[in-house]
């Protein structure tokens, strides 16, 4: 699994999704609107200085998915190079299983009746007493 993130201006959102309509990919993907950031394509902050605002796409795909999204990204930067357009991908590695203790107990089955005697899993949390604040003397009453 991959996990992709497409970071453009605003200009081009249209132009991006109907080039993944067009290779068949990015079917799913949630979009943040409005993001707001400095890149190597300048200040994009929406604001009255620098008016032009991003949009981000986080797409979670496997590798062929990844590929033509990739190609229509590329497609997409080639029509339009001066708009900050960014892709930037990470791999996802499976979680390797964690490896039993050679001498740990078998594990033993747990009913959904058992009384609730069991520990918890976790130690409870330390927690500092809450310090209140004395009231001012200096303030006038109401």
């Amino acid at each position: 699994m991959i996990r992709l993130e497409i970071i453009a201006n605003n200009s081009v959102e249209e132009n991006i999704l109907d080039a993944f309509k067009a290779e068949g990919v990015g079917k799913y993907y949630t979009k943040y609107p409005g993001v707001h950031g400095v890149g190597s394509s300048g200040p994009r902050m929406g604001d009255a200085i620098w008016p032009e605002e991003n949009f981000a796409l986080v797409i979670f795909c496997e590798v062929e998915e990844a590929l033509g999204i990739e190609r229509a990204v590329a497609a997409v930067k080639k029509r339009f190079p001066n708009e900050g357009i960014k892709l930037f991908g990470i791999q996802r590695k499976p979680a390797a299983k964690p490896a039993a203790p050679v001498n740990a107990p078998a594990a033993r089955p747990v009913s959904v009746n058992a009384p609730a005697t069991a520990r918890p899993i976790l130690p409870a949390a330390r927690q500092a007493p809450i310090q209140t604040i004395p009231p001012r003397s200096d303030r006038l009453p109401d």
